[in-house]
């Protein structure tokens, strides 16, 4: 039988196809209060999290703010180190590799940010931003200006427009820039943390659609975070869904849609406006905004959730229903 690092969580994938993987990663935050600061408790912002990412595909992130998205994606990014577990890029350990060694791993794991106002250097032009990246490659000025261009143009932007300031754009094209900048240094993954959440609606299916033109384009694979499942069912191949810290369920999309398992799961489905007025919602949780009382050991989700029981207080492992479907449930049997 596979031990837990050799699972593979996509249908019909293999371990050749896996670009990255993330096995038993943890990143706890210290809670300190007093006068001395002493540390009273633990922030478990991510706590145990199993994921795969397969090359040129997009796996879908979704849960509620505070949930331990933007951490996991940090830690991808090795912006943050992590406490436990590993993360598997093309075949190595990057938390066990030096700063000389992770290099030339970085250029290949870039960032599309949440907020395209405040991710650019209201310093630089738009020119230079893109460059910063093919300067520490060592590209020649000539060959970084005409690469430059290529980018602008691809993201939907004049190519003139290379000695602009970010002031002189809108908020859409600026995230085109962030994605030409995330684009210069030839990436395998791109990071999108919450890459539309700061548009309006109207932009940001441009940004959605351009993102999926230049995956089939370049054969990129994205981990698309966002709290928006229907925008993640639109993007991805897979979706996981993150609660507290914890992946609760993993399905391809499709899958995840007609057939969601975690109760967790079908409460997100739930807030999603229902085309057809007459037809009920008949799954209904608890909602709260704060968990007050943290769940020490079990489901995370033990305090909403309508089907709770003692059992729930046990650690639950993701369980395989189908070939594309692992949920994090005690009472799926």
């Amino acid at each position: 039988m596979a031990t837990e690092s050799d699972v593979i969580y996509w249908d019909n994938a293999d371990l050749d196809e896996i670009l990255l993987q993330a096995r038993g990663v943890k990143k706890y935050f210290p809670i300190k209060r007093g006068i001395l600061r002493k540390t009273v408790g633990w922030i478990k912002a991510v706590d145990g999290v199993d994921l795969d990412i397969v090359k040129g595909k997009t796996l879908g992130l979704v849960g509620e703010s505070g949930c331990g998205k933007s951490t996991l994606a940090r830690l991808i990014l090795r912006l943050l180190e992590i406490d436990e577990g590993k993360i598997i890029f093309e075949g190595k350990e990057i938390q066990s590799l030096s700063d000389k060694e992770f290099k030339s791993i970085r250029r290949k794991i870039q960032i599309v940010f949440q907020d395209p106002f405040g991710s650019l250097n209201p310093k630089m032009s738009i020119g230079e931003t893109i460059e910063e990246g093919l300067r520490v490659l060592g590209i020649k000025r000539k060959e970084r200006r005409k690469r430059v261009r290529e980018l602008l143009e691809m993201v939907g932007i004049s190519a003139n427009s290379a000695d602009m300031y970010p002031h002189e754009f809108s908020g859409g094209q600026r995230q085109r820039i962030g994605i030409a900048r995330a684009l210069s240094v030839n990436p395998l993954l791109i990071v999108c943390d919450e890459p539309v959440s700061a548009l309006d609606v109207s932009i940001q299916a441009q940004i959605i659609n351009l993102l999926k033109e230049l995956q089939e384009r370049l054969g990129i694979a994205y981990l698309f975070i966002s709290h928006d499942i229907n925008l993640v069912g639109y993007m991805s191949d897979m979706i996981a869904i993150m609660y507290l810290g914890k992946i609760v369920e993993i399905a391809n999309s499709e899958e995840l849609f007609r057939n969601p398992k975690h109760p967790y799961t079908k409460l997100l489905l739930s807030a999603v406006p229902e085309p057809d007025p007459k037809k009920k919602i008949l799954f209904k949780i608890k909602r709260q905004a704060d968990i007050v009382e943290a769940v020490e050991q079990g489901c995370k989700f033990l305090k909403r959730c309508p089907y709770a029981s003692s059992d729930c207080r046990e650690d639950i492992p993701l369980k395989k229903i189908s070939s594309a479907h692992w949920v994090r449930c005690v009472k799926l049997k």
